[in-house]
């Protein structure tokens, strides 16, 4: 893997030029202008007041030389004295004023990062994992905050330097020109050790997403881990991830520890040489004490910015590094295109065509070639078919949720790629395969797809279905917890709860890709009350895996290699003898009621049997 080998890009990662993204950085800047100028002005103060002291000091010694009346050797105590006070309070106001520039600063670029990432389609998050993209809004923004708090310390540090070289150049210039001499060494070897910090630190961000992706899917997936006993698995792959996180911020550390010592050890013998020097200056009467006083306190605080501004380099390409990151998340291109930005017909009556539609995930693989159907208005259909078939890819094709390569999909005469998507989704309703429920009441969950409804509203809905008596078996009914993604409900609760969250939007299009998890017969028939209301009141998409669904549908399409093979009603299709009376036969037979009856017969008989032998 090498030294600085390590993680893999992802695939929506870029590299841009530091002035490009220090320029950027600058625009979060602007809208912080009065507190910015602000603190510019204090950084300045600061930095004239820190030249001050060694200027004071050497006055004073100059004074004590002189033999000077003591009351002047007290005044230039005093004088020093308040510009430590003074220096102090300065200090304070800036850093209070820099923590609230850097947080609004942080604060906005993790909303827009956080916004990227909503706005993201969902084939983007098939690409990518969403641990790794939650650390670029949280870590990789604090990598930033930090950089900035140290970046201000910086430039006071750098205004100091200027400023000193001024007092040193007017005060002995020959050592001055010296001291310039080697500087280029220094930004040299700045140079070279700033290619290897970059390098570094952008592995070290990446290590880090691969921790958090690894402890967020590891939680997430935690039951699943403890039924099949894989505890010590998932700590087993942890360690391994963090293991390399530990081996890459090692060879992080490494490089970074090497700034400081390097630079401080070619400052050392060149300060060493530039005392030398000016203390034979002195011993030869060419320059006072004095002077000679303040420029041994002026090379230490002349050359410290430097230390700082080479090492500062290392802490500023971790910065640009996260910050590089973070703009890729922002810059990432949606594979969705829209044509125009119109909003949704209102009313929308709900009818769908799809016309030639070509669909891919991905180059290649085409799930749907020239798929053509007509879905009328206030229609319900149920896709059947196997897995594969192109159910699932004719729902998302109608949500834009993903981009088809060709054709056109129409909803009431108008192409949906003319729509805005806020306008259009706001429409449907959909009901994921797996259900998700948020964090709080059912009455939150409820009304999470319509905010601005009312209790009243909420409770009549919810009182609808079977009575209410599905409720009853809640500790406190509709303010009961769901607890996290709704564990404290059983799946057909979830379901259901997700039902009625479609009910209380009353979209025009419904789209549900239903369960396969085994539900009891109550909350089964209560499901199907709940979806008879929806069909009622919507053009209807079913990707039906239960009996009763598939036979409440209008009509039904079998689905096979993304075409339509058969289509027509329960009965209709079953006298066909092809590929629905295979499926009934295979998936659905046994749900029917006759089925059952029969089963429960053959049951009985068999148990006659055996008792009439004993």
């Amino acid at each position: 893997m090498g030294i600085f080998g390590g993680l893999q890009a992802e695939q929506y990662d870029r590299q841009y030029d530091d002035n490009y993204l220090l320029r950027r950085l600058g625009n979060y800047l602007s809208t912080q202008r009065r507190r910015v100028w602000m603190i510019a002005g204090l950084v300045i103060l600061y930095a004239v007041l820190g030249t001050l002291i060694p200027v004071v000091i050497s006055a004073g010694i100059e004074a004590l030389s002189s033999q000077s009346p003591e009351s002047t050797v007290w005044l230039l105590v005093g004088a020093l004295f308040a510009v430590g006070i003074i220096d102090y309070g300065i200090y304070w106001m800036r850093r209070r004023l820099t923590a609230r520039v850097v947080a609004d600063v942080v604060g906005r670029l993790r909303e827009d990062a956080f916004a990227a990432a909503m706005e993201r389609d969902l084939s983007f998050y098939d690409d990518n994992k969403s641990g790794k993209i939650v650390s670029r809004i949280t870590s990789d923004t604090q990598e930033l905050n930090t950089v900035l708090v140290i970046g201000t310390d910086l430039i006071a540090q750098v205004l100091d330097f200027l400023i000193l070289f001024v007092v040193l150049l007017t005060r002995e210039w020959r050592l001055t020109l010296m001291l310039v001499s080697v500087m280029p060494v220094v930004f040299g070897l700045t140079i070279l050790l700033r290619h290897f910090a970059r390098i570094v630190t952008r592995q070290g961000t990446r290590a880090m997403a691969a921790v958090n992706d690894n402890i967020q899917e590891s939680v997430s997936g935690i039951s699943v881990a403890k039924n099949y006993r894989q505890e010590a698995g998932i700590y087993s792959d942890f360690t391994d991830v963090n293991k390399q996180s530990y081996n890459i911020n090692i060879r992080r550390g490494f490089v970074l520890a090497t700034v400081f010592p390097v630079l401080n050890a070619v400052a050392g013998v060149i300060i060493g040489a530039l005392v030398y020097i000016g203390g034979n200056y002195v011993i030869g009467g060419v320059i006072g004490v004095g002077a000679w006083y303040l420029f041994i306190q002026g090379v230490d605080r002349f050359w410290f910015p430097i230390i700082n501004l080479s090492g500062f380099w290392s802490q500023l390409q971790a910065g640009l590094s996260a910050v590089e990151r973070i703009f890729a998340l922002v810059d990432t291109e949606n594979t969705l295109k829209q044509t125009a930005n119109q909003p949704a017909p209102e009313p929308m009556r709900g009818e769908i065509i799809f016309e030639n539609v070509i669909f891919e995930y991905k180059n290649g693989e085409r799930v749907l070639d020239n798929f053509n159907l007509h879905i009328k208005a206030g229609e319900s259909i149920a896709f059947v078919g196997h897995t594969g078939a192109g159910k699932s890819t004719i729902a998302k094709a109608v949500t834009r949720f993903y981009e088809f390569q060709g054709g056109k999909v129409s909803v009431d005469g108008h192409d949906i790629r003319t729509f805005d998507l806020q306008s259009y989704r706001g429409k449907l309703g959909v009901v994921p395969q797996q259900p998700f429920l948020f964090s709080g009441t059912i009455r939150d969950n409820i009304r999470y797809a319509r905010p601005s409804a009312t209790d009243a509203e909420i409770e009549e809905i919810a009182n609808s279905i079977g009575h209410g008596e599905w409720l009853e078996t809640q500790p406190d009914g509709l303010d009961s917890d769901v607890g996290e993604r709704g564990a404290r409900l059983s799946m057909g609760q979830r379901q259901l709860v997700s039902l009625l969250r479609v009910l209380v939007q009353k979209p025009a299009i419904f789209i549900l890709d239903e369960a396969t998890a085994s539900i009891d017969p109550f909350t089964e028939t209560q499901i199907q009350e709940a979806l008879d209301l929806i069909l009622k009141r919507s053009t209807s998409i079913l990707i039906a895996h239960r009996l009763s669904t598939v036979r409440s549908a209008d009509r039904i399409i079998v689905l096979k290699d993304g075409g339509i093979i058969e289509q027509g009603n329960h009965e209709q299709l079953m006298q066909q003898r092809g590929h629905y009376a295979e499926l009934y036969n295979t998936y659905f037979r046994h749900q029917s009621l006759d089925y059952v009856e029969n089963a429960r017969k053959y049951a009985d008989t068999q148990e006659m049997e055996k008792a009439g032998s004993v």
